[in-house]
């Protein structure tokens, strides 16, 4: 054999052994792919619009869930079409008219599941990187503990995304405690955080969320509290008693992406990583939505006539801090507030 021929039978052998490890690579993922099994999941949330980071956060789940598992997967998101209520959702999941949903720590504890309510502390975290901190790290991961124990399973925690930071809105500006006493506000009504509220001297008012344009422009209440995106995206701002904000920032808030755990136990070991790996996308996509948009909201507010103020918070955390310890020796989780407290 000339020395050509054995350079054109190494290249043959070399070629074979490619195509070889090609089709054999192919066979692999096929075989990956047809061993997800098919799983329909029905995601809701409670916010109505389109450009909502709750929204955008689903949607990023939904599409993360359909290409991992190469369509094997498939989610539909409902948009407030499941209930504008949060516990309406929470039954939901319960019953197994949804399998993932959005929801806060403060309706949680309607389950009775109290522990819950050390997310609902005002004026627990200073800063959005103090709540990422202790959110996704330990004191984080104990609460989630506790919420799958105490539900039997009912709900395990994938993913905690972010409502961005509650401030003060209402007929009047705010600027010291003195300002709060009288005024009627939309909260809570239950909890630490109407506790906190009764203690600056507010009353704190019930109101659904779809009725809270109406209740602020025919002056039922005086006041509401919640994040820029939320607040403008209903046009609370440009209500009666919706003119003026003040930067109370009492709230670095925490909404839970849950999913019913019991059913998630019986989900084949693909299905479970795909949808944790889509729950991981969804809430980045959550976080970045939420702080792009504290940012275009606020000047949105402001070009359309909201009044904005900024004010010395001190005396409202000062009022805050023995709420949060009364709470936690209730509970007897002294040590969790401080891990809270050490995660800045």
């Amino acid at each position: 054999m000339t020395t050509r021929q054995k350079s054109l039978s190494y290249a043959k052998r070399i070629c074979f052994v490619t195509i070889l490890c090609i089709l054999l690579a192919v066979g692999l993922f096929a075989g990956n792919v047809a061993a997800v099994e098919p799983l329909h999941l029905i995601a809701a949330h409670n916010q109505t619009g389109p450009d909502n980071p709750y929204q955008i956060g689903m949607l990023k789940f939904k599409e993360v869930v359909e290409d991992l598992s190469d369509g094997a997967m498939t989610v539909t998101v409902h948009a407030g079409t499941l209930g504008t209520s949060e516990p309406e959702l929470v039954e939901k999941l319960q019953i197994g008219a949804a399998d993932v949903i959005i929801t806060s720590p403060g309706f949680m504890t309607a389950s009775g599941i109290k522990e819950v309510d050390m997310l609902s502390l005002l004026y627990l975290f200073e800063n959005y990187d103090h709540w990422v901190n202790a959110i996704d790290g330990k004191p984080g991961q104990e609460i989630a503990d506790v919420i799958y124990k105490k539900s039997n399973g009912d709900f395990k925690i994938i993913g905690n995304w972010s409502a961005g930071v509650r401030h003060y809105y209402g007929k009047k500006p705010v600027y010291t405690l003195e300002d709060v006493k009288g005024l009627t506000i939309r909260t809570q009504t239950a909890g630490v955080v109407s506790k906190f509220w009764k203690r600056a001297g507010a009353i704190p008012t019930s109101v659904a969320w779809g009725e809270l344009y109406q209740a602020l422009q025919q002056g039922v209440v005086d006041s509401a509290e919640n994040a820029y995106v939320y607040l403008v995206q209903q046009n609370h701002h440009l209500t009666k008693n919706g003119k003026y904000l003040s930067e109370t920032a009492h709230d670095w808030t925490t909404r839970f992406m849950l999913i019913n755990g019991n059913k998630f136990n019986k989900y084949s070991e693909k299905q479970q990583s795909i949808i944790l790996e889509a729950a991981k996308a969804s809430v980045e996509a959550e976080r970045a939505a939420i702080k792009r948009d504290d940012v275009a909201y606020k000047q949105k507010a402001i070009e359309e006539g909201m009044v904005v103020n900024e004010l010395d918070i001190k005396p409202f955390i000062e009022l805050a801090i023995p709420i949060q310890d009364e709470l936690a020796k209730e509970l007897n989780l002294e040590y969790l507030l401080q891990e809270f407290r050490d995660a800045k």
